[in-house]
């Protein structure tokens, strides 16, 4: 017997307590990083420092230099990557995409790479320029891959999903040999910069890298959000989306596009995160559905609470050391992969 579907209604409540339940836990990971960790704080200690009640130079330095900045860049990556896969996942019809896989991630890192190199990680320009210019190069990155996979994934005029993922597997490994080739060349200290950078850090966070990534998801997300019905239609077959008047190629160029800001954005600033755009769609589909209006901001939800988690498992079980919030999100994320895998094919 199968099971009945939830009316609008119920979704749309659904929705919330969901969205308010993720908000809840992301608050609770961010508490917890706030007071915990080489220097623990209580949460008295929090309060007034936010409040600057008789502050605390100390207390100052460690929440507004160090915690705050990294949990807060943490969210905006993990709300930025989650949105993008799941906009990624409904273009190509194919539940295995993400930037990652479509070589966007690739792409971005390596423009973003090739700036650090000319650069040093540094530009001599006006202030507002050098916080847009990291962002700006992985834009530049992700638009070059997305025109390779509109040129390659297209046959007749008639754009092909899972040739999409075919494409991007190629440019991801093709982008990858030309990051390991730059850093490669760059002295020792800005090839340790990068190596760390690459593999997903956000520990050197500050507030300059937050107003950087924090303009692409403010105008952004609108966007893609307003066209959750469109991304709805685009689950059916293509002759049917566009006998209902969907100009497919125009809103896919449209979404992709937005899908590039976003990911460039969030590479620019922590390096190549993987798995969250790919298990957050996941998780909101099998929570809500597959109504694009509500799994677009629950997704940016669910990539935020897995970012600020990642984060701070990375910079307390492995204490001393810090384990980079990529590579913890890829212990996590590489089981799931397999999982889905081995789901798809039983299928």
């Amino acid at each position: 017997m199968s099971k009945p579907s939830l009316t609008p209604q119920s979704k749309q409540g659904r929705f919330w307590l969901l969205f308010l339940l993720f908000g809840l836990l992301t608050l609770a990971g961010v508490y917890i990083s706030l007071t915990n960790g080489t220097f623990d704080l209580t949460v008295k200690d929090v309060v007034r420092t936010l409040l600057r009640i008789n502050p605390v130079e100390d207390y100052d330095l460690v929440i507004f230099e160090f915690r705050l900045p990294r949990i807060v860049l943490g969210a905006l990556v993990g709300f930025g990557l989650g949105i993008a896969g799941a906009v990624l996942q409904g273009i190509s019809r194919n539940t295995l995409a993400d930037p990652g896989i479509l070589g966007i991630h690739a792409a971005a890192g390596a423009f973003v790479v090739l700036f650090m190199f000319f650069t040093a990680g540094t530009m001599q320009a006006p202030a507002w320029l050098s916080v847009l210019s990291m962002p700006m190069f992985g834009f530049i990155g992700g638009l070059i891959a997305v025109i390779l996979l509109f040129v390659f994934a297209r046959s007749h005029g008639e754009f092909h999903p899972q040739q999409l993922i075919l494409v991007g597997i190629a440019l991801a490994s093709g982008f990858g040999a030309v990051t390991l080739y730059i850093s490669l060349k760059m002295d020792p200290q800005n090839f340790e910069m990068a190596t760390v950078w690459l593999s997903g850090s956000i520990s050197n966070a500050n507030w300059r890298q937050i107003m950087s990534t924090l303009p692409w998801l403010v105008i952004l997300t609108p966007i893609i959000w307003r066209r959750g019905a469109v991304l709805d239609l685009m689950q059916l077959h293509e002759v049917s989306v566009k006998g209902v008047g969907v100009a497919t190629g125009r809103e896919r160029q449209i979404l992709l596009l937005c899908c590039v800001g976003l990911v460039s954005a969030c590479v620019s600033v922590s390096g190549s995160i993987g798995f969250v755009g790919l298990i957050a769609p996941h998780i909101a589909r099998r929570l809500i559905g597959n109504t694009y209006r509500y799994i677009i901001p629950l997704c940016g939800m669910i990539g935020m609470l897995m970012v600020v988690l990642a984060d701070f498992i990375g910079k307390t079980v492995f204490a001393p050391a810090q384990l980079p919030v990529g590579i913890v999100i890829s212990i996590i994320g590489v089981p799931y992969f397999i999982l889905l895998l081995f789901k798809a094919r039983v299928r």
